[in-house]
């Protein structure tokens, strides 16, 4: 934990000159940071502070997981800066978790909250998944209603993806474990839809749901495509070189420890990965990031990031998806029907087929 706490610092120094916009948001995501201790935990926030200028930064988050988090590695976040923290709760039933890996169970994300708010943290969400093997809609709905009883600001609502390689991946593959049938999942996600609707919190992207002024402007900002610093072993970085016919440019880190922390000790960037983004596929990153959010894509950013307007590039495939109910289009933009979020990646493959 040192050498990485060290290493990360270690990049920051390094890259800090591609920071040529302020600071808008900070956010310490997984893994686990909850699981450095509360000194490391302050030794990388007061780094971090001491390199990059974060006086601009309203939104800084960490997450952390119920079973691992402890009063004393609040209060270093706090003391630091942080005023949003995100909490992997996933669900309420213990089965379920068991079922998931997780080791923790409901009794410690009530605990962790209450702990987060005597630290002097009040923004807080959660993330909770459904379409869980064996999970049921009534689970889910306990699950949903356990959640809003610790009076979240924000809560982050996933369908689960079973990823090869994983242990519930391998035991669904066996036989050992069974989804819920795919009518019963959108059934679940029309509860989350209406029941934290019904508590004040508005759906603002396909997963994510806020009390109003609460929505995560970290997560707006990669769907706005703003520009980002990813710190550590396997982070991502966008950031848009102003050259022209190149949109944007992302770099990925290794994904050794090892090779990581050696890059650093080097300086040498050339184990990072690039990708160049532009043309074609800038402008369908740009539509897809857009239409994850509830108030859709502007005519006018798309403009001002393309040099062009989205009838150009994709108005035959817009009308024929408003004529089946899936896309509203106005003067401002456009977006997706309530129909057309819940079948979004059958809508993007029309608009992957704008030519060049």
């Amino acid at each position: 934990m040192p050498r990485y706490v060290r290493a990360v610092l270690r990049e920051a120094e390094q890259r800090k000159a591609l920071m040529d916009e302020p600071v808008q948001t900070v956010y310490i995501g997984g893994g686990t940071p909850s699981l450095l201790p509360a000194s490391r935990m302050e030794e990388l926030i007061r780094g971090i502070r001491g390199i990059l200028d974060l006086s601009d930064v309203k939104e800084f988050t960490v997450e952390a997981n119920p079973g691992t988090v402890t009063p004393e590695w609040l209060d270093a976040c706090a003391l630091g800066g942080v005023n949003r923290i995100s909490f992997g709760v996933q669900a309420y039933q213990d089965e379920l978790l068991r079922t998931l890996g997780r080791i923790h169970r409901f009794p410690d994300a009530v605990r962790s909250v209450e702990s987060a708010r005597r630290a002097g943290i009040d923004n807080i969400s959660l993330d909770l998944m459904f379409g869980l093997p064996g999970q049921t809609r009534a689970q889910w709905t306990e699950t949903l209603e356990a959640a809003l009883s610790l009076k979240p600001t924000h809560i982050s609502a996933y369908g689960l993806i079973p990823e090869e390689g994983t242990p519930i991946f391998e035991q669904l593959q066996k036989g050992l474990l069974t989804l819920p049938e795919p009518e019963e999942e959108r059934e679940m996600y029309d509860d989350v839809i209406r029941i934290l609707d019904r508590a004040g919190m508005k759906q603002y992207e396909i997963s994510n749901f806020a009390m109003p002024g609460f929505e995560s402007r970290h997560n707006i900002g990669y769907w706005d495509q703003v520009p980002y610093l990813g710190l550590g072993v396997a982070a991502a970085s966008m950031y848009r070189p102003r050259r022209d016919g190149i949109f944007c440019i992302r770099e990925n880190n290794p994904e050794s420890m090892e090779e990581y922390i050696r890059m650093t000790e080097t300086g040498d960037g050339a184990a990072r990965t690039a990708e160049t983004v532009a043309g074609k596929d800038a402008r369908f990153e740009t539509l897809m990031l857009a239409l994850r959010m509830n108030k859709g894509l502007s005519r006018r950013r798309f403009r001002e990031l393309h040099g062009t307007d989205l009838e150009d590039c994709y108005g035959d495939t817009a009308e024929r998806l408003r004529a089946q109910g899936l896309l509203m289009t106005d003067e401002e933009g456009w977006r997706l029907t309530r129909r057309g979020m819940d079948i979004q990646n059958s809508v993007l493959l029309e608009f992957m087929e704008e030519k060049d």
